[in-house]
């Protein structure tokens, strides 16, 4: 494996991204580890903090095709995947794709959609494939759900199901720029323009080799174990009324491998996991007692000071 290949890959995208949203390279770097271990993002914020943009910037860096979903009350399932009409011309039935047919599908406040409407995302997320009527086609590859949606005290909002929050790879949060960023970005003459000058910098076939490369990267049985230690925690101590499922000890296990070949290194440390576990696990736990995700955040936390960290044997 090349680390080379993967730290070179990282510095196109994030300081092609950065030119759009200004000073969040380090949400930038994560939501390329999430594109690179195939998981798909939930990107959750108040409005106007730059969501729908940064997820934009991201696809047109990386290529491929993009479309965008604006949930809302009435949408329906097959608005989605796509329906079967009938071709009054030809006297036969035809399939006419939905927008989930494509690289990467901006979900734009998910949680303003119905149950209903949100569980036809659950087969393209998991299984990379969709049934309509009965016939399954498979998705393209790469295959990408970038997802926004507002915090749940909004009005109007319908909160995600666990099955459905379970299958996002991670939940991250832009948060307010600094102040002389923010004096940048509101200076300059269009964020629209800076979005529609960006062009492609990586290739599919360089994507491809990277998303299967990255499982090279070699984890410790010490590593191993405190991410086992983590995740345990998160199931056994009564801060949490249910713990992380083995799908996120994976996604996590993932994520630092892929964290690690971004940052130049063939093995993962401790400190990789530590970074990514909030974002990785916090929105698979079960809240209990009028919990929000504030809250969960705070006491990942603390679960993370808790745990002993390896240290390295001399």
């Amino acid at each position: 494996m090349e680390v080379a290949a993967f730290t070179e890959y990282a510095k196109k995208i994030v300081s092609n991204c950065s030119r759009v949203i200004v000073g969040k390279e380090d949400v930038i770097e994560k939501i390329l580890v999430c594109f690179i271990c195939s998981g798909h993002l939930l990107l959750e914020d108040k409005p106007g903090t730059g969501k729908t943009m940064l997820l934009r910037a991201f696809a047109r860096t990386v290529g491929g095709d993009c479309k965008r979903i604006q949930f809302t009350p009435d949408l329906l399932p097959s608005d989605l995947t796509g329906i079967n009409f009938y071709n009054q011309k030809t006297g036969e039935f035809e399939f006419r794709p939905g927008p989930l047919f494509s690289h990467f599908v901006l979900a734009d406040e998910l949680n303003r959609a119905t149950p209903r409407t949100q569980s036809a995302l659950l087969e393209a997320m998991e299984e990379r494939q969709i049934t309509v009527d009965g016939v399954t086609t498979k998705l393209k590859e790469p295959f990408m759900v970038l997802a926004t949606q507002n915090p749940l005290e909004s009005f109007g909002t319908f909160p995600l199901p666990d099955a459905q929050m379970d299958r996002f790879f991670m939940r991250l949060s832009l948060g307010y720029m600094q102040r002389e960023q923010e004096l940048e970005v509101i200076a300059r003459p269009s964020t629209r323009a800076v979005l529609d000058s960006l062009e492609t910098l990586v290739t599919p076939e360089q994507t491809a080799c990277l998303r299967s490369a990255y499982t090279e990267v070699k984890v410790s049985d010490d590593v191993k174990n405190y991410l086992m230690d983590l995740v345990e925690a998160t199931r056994t101590r009564s801060s949490f009324a249910g713990g992380v499922s083995t799908r996120g000890a994976i996604a996590l296990y993932k994520a630092s491998q892929a964290l690690a070949a971004v940052r130049g290194r063939e093995y993962v440390i401790p400190e990789d996991i530590k970074e990514l576990a909030p974002a990785v696990l916090c929105h698979r736990l079960t809240l209990g007692g009028g919990m929000n995700a504030e809250a969960a955040a705070h006491r990942m936390q603390q679960l993370l000071q808790s745990i002993p960290v390896p240290l390295e044997t001399l």
